[in-house]
């Protein structure tokens, strides 16, 4: 079938009678949603956790508000639940990074060796502050800084307040930069000031 693409909820609604539309969502979305979990789980995890997370959606896809014209935040909260089920191997990790210094995952998404030199330095006090968070407040920082999501994108793949999202970052922001101990009254990210 060719012509224009779909949107999203377009697309969800037409998989019911036409199930094989659906993977049009899994080809806009699939590397993104993978590229997260790699970065919270490691490459290994992260083939299975985007399987899953596509096969979690086409099974709750009648569930889905067609008029939502993007599933990526959608898409994104299945796969935030499903990193939560797998929570303690992932604070074992970082705990485990913050011990050792070691990060294997890190080496799938540094490519140049001046970043891994400069990243090496700083990558084990951040993977223990991050262990150190809670799961809600990992969620919402990690949405923003890995997968790129805005506030609103957040508190839906979440299904939480806009607020609940900025006061989640705020903490969490707040309680890395203590971790790595940057003086908080003094690193206010712009974005931060209201």
């Amino acid at each position: 079938m060719t012509g224009p693409p779909f949107a999203d909820g377009d697309l969800v609604a037409q998989s019911l009678e036409e199930p094989e539309l659906f993977a049009r969502l899994y080809d806009r979305y699939a590397p993104d949603i993978h590229r997260y979990a790699a970065r919270r789980l490691g490459a290994g995890a992260a083939d299975d956790l985007t399987a899953e997370t596509f096969l979690v959606a086409f099974r709750t896809r009648s569930r889905y508000d067609t008029d939502r014209g993007n599933a990526r935040p959608w898409l994104y909260g299945i796969a935030a639940n499903l990193i939560g089920k797998q929570r303690r191997t992932e604070v074992r990790a970082l705990r485990a990074l913050a011990r050792t210094g070691h990060d294997p995952i890190a080496e799938s998404w540094s490519e140049r060796a001046d970043e891994r030199l400069a990243a090496g330095t700083a990558q084990a006090p951040l993977a223990g502050a991050l262990a150190a968070l809670s799961a809600g407040d990992r969620h919402v920082l990690l949405l923003v800084a890995w997968a790129d999501l805005t506030y609103p994108e957040v508190a839906e793949a979440l299904g939480i307040p806009v607020g609940t999202v900025r006061s989640r970052l705020n903490r969490a922001r707040r309680k890395v930069r203590t971790a790595l101990g940057a003086d908080p009254a003094f690193t206010l990210d712009p974005s931060e000031v209201v």
